[in-house]
């Protein structure tokens, strides 16, 4: 994870001094915090790109490429650089070029600073840089695209005549709506000339492989940074279908009830002909490898990402009590738990994000237990709305330890609260976005 270990190293010796200078066994908020450090730590991200690319001769996902004589590496995204890197190193004996837009720069590729969650003046240059690299292409080279969560706002390029600030306007009418993501970017993907497949029309007449580090539900992989490079699946109808759920501009409003609004190119389009893609790693493989950490340490440890989208109060109550019926019958319980959760924000509200709203709803929830409870809740890629954490911890206790914690459940903001509890999981950019990761421990 490159250097994300530094990051992970920090948050775990900070909290283990806050809580546990004078405890001989760690509480259960830590042994969460651990559990989800050492979830990220385990993720290798370079292995796993480097085990699908084989050299002498050519292949990607065991299709081989006998013919290429150049490639291109467009790397967009939160997980970016560690996959451009290791696309390097195993391609060190080609001909590339290419460009990178990450939080990270990376010596090599062409590198655009990221935006994330709106996007900014570098997000209208990057798209610009890729499109006129991509628009060199031959029938001989490879685009090779390597896709995470977070380029929707990182690469952009309106469709008609619209400026920065429109830009920013439609992004953030979709952060606030509460709307899934799959939502969310068919809109995105209908607005933009480098999404819903539009990069792939541009690499043409191109081979193309897209791997992809899935931010999103299983199945969904046109939805991952909204599906540069893959058919889309989704319609202008669709789009219309969601327009009242979000309040937009006029002129953003007139531009999807247009009659003109362009159609995204769908899985017949000859573009595809030569393209191929498939998933690098996902948030199964950060479930599996928090269970595995879990059942290590002594718990029974069940996965259970049934609540993936639903509204975060609900997701609370649904996760606390499946923990509660396994703890009835297992002294020490883990549910493990990944997926996003919605949070719709009013106009006016304070600083978190989902996952520290999520666990301040737990607090709540749990703050008449008799017997210890944990919920951590946090974003793998190290950041949670509007604040500077990855997420939070909550036990029996952090309600009652709280000042005021009905009005900063009521306003939306979870992160001072936490903050001044030192209960934040703080890891700083962890080059990772395989969706949020929520661990739940119970003990008799």
């Amino acid at each position: 994870m490159g250097s994300t270990k530094h990051h992970v190293a920090n948050a775990t010796s900070h909290h283990r001094f806050m809580h546990n200078e004078t405890e001989l066994m760690p509480t259960l908020r830590q042994q969460a915090i651990d559990l989800f450090l050492a979830t990220l730590q385990a993720i290798d991200i370079p292995a796993a790109l480097r085990a699908r690319i084989t050299t002498h001769p050519l292949t990607i996902d065991h299709r081989p490429y006998p013919t290429v004589t150049n490639i291109i590496v467009i790397a967009l995204g939160k997980a970016a650089t560690p996959m451009a890197q290791a696309a390097l190193e195993a391609l060190a004996s080609f001909k590339v070029e290419g460009i990178l837009v990450s939080p990270t720069p990376l010596g090599g590729l062409r590198s655009f600073p990221a935006s994330h969650p709106l996007p900014t003046q570098a997000s209208l240059d990057a798209a610009q840089a890729i499109l006129a690299l991509l628009a060199t292409s031959t029938p001989t080279t490879l685009v090779l695209f390597l896709i995470s969560g977070g380029a929707s706002a990182m690469v952009e390029q309106p469709l008609g005549h619209f400026t920065l600030e429109d830009t920013v306007a439609l992004n953030q009418a979709l952060v606030h709506s509460g709307l899934p993501i799959d939502q969310m970017n068919t809109l995105r993907k209908h607005f933009s000339a480098v999404k819903g497949g539009r990069l792939a029309l541009a690499a043409a007449p191109a081979f193309q492989h897209t791997l992809l580090l899935s931010d999103v539900p299983e199945g969904q992989l046109d939805v991952i940074a909204s599906g540069p490079s893959l058919p889309d699946t989704t319609t202008i109808e669709d789009c219309r279908r969601i327009l009242p759920s979000v309040s937009l501009p006029q002129n953003l409003e007139a531009f999807f009830t247009s009659p003109d609004l362009a159609e995204t190119p769908k899985s017949d389009h000859p573009a595809f002909a030569k393209a191929t893609w498939s998933a690098l790693l996902s948030s199964d493989d950060l479930c599996r490898e928090a269970a595995r950490l879990a059942t290590a340490a002594g718990f029974h440890t069940v996965i259970d990402n049934t609540c993936d989208d639903w509204d975060h109060r609900k997701a609370a109550t649904y996760l606390l009590s499946r923990l509660k019926a396994l703890r009835q019958q297992h002294p020490r319980a883990c549910l493990i738990s990944a997926g996003e959760l919605s949070v719709q924000l009013p106009p006016r509200h304070g600083a978190g994000g989902r996952n520290q709203q999520f666990a301040l709803v737990c607090a709540h929830q749990i703050a008449s237990n008799s017997q210890p409870t944990a919920a951590l809740s946090c974003g793998s890629d190290g950041i949670d709305g509007n604040s500077s954490a990855a997420g939070a911890v909550a036990d029996e206790t952090t309600w009652h330890r709280a000042t005021n914690p009905a009005q900063h459940l009521e306003t939306y903001n979870a992160h001072p609260l936490f903050a001044a509890l030192g209960d934040t999981i703080q890891t700083g950019p962890t080059n990772n976005n395989l969706r949020d990761l929520r661990i739940l421990l119970a003990t008799s």
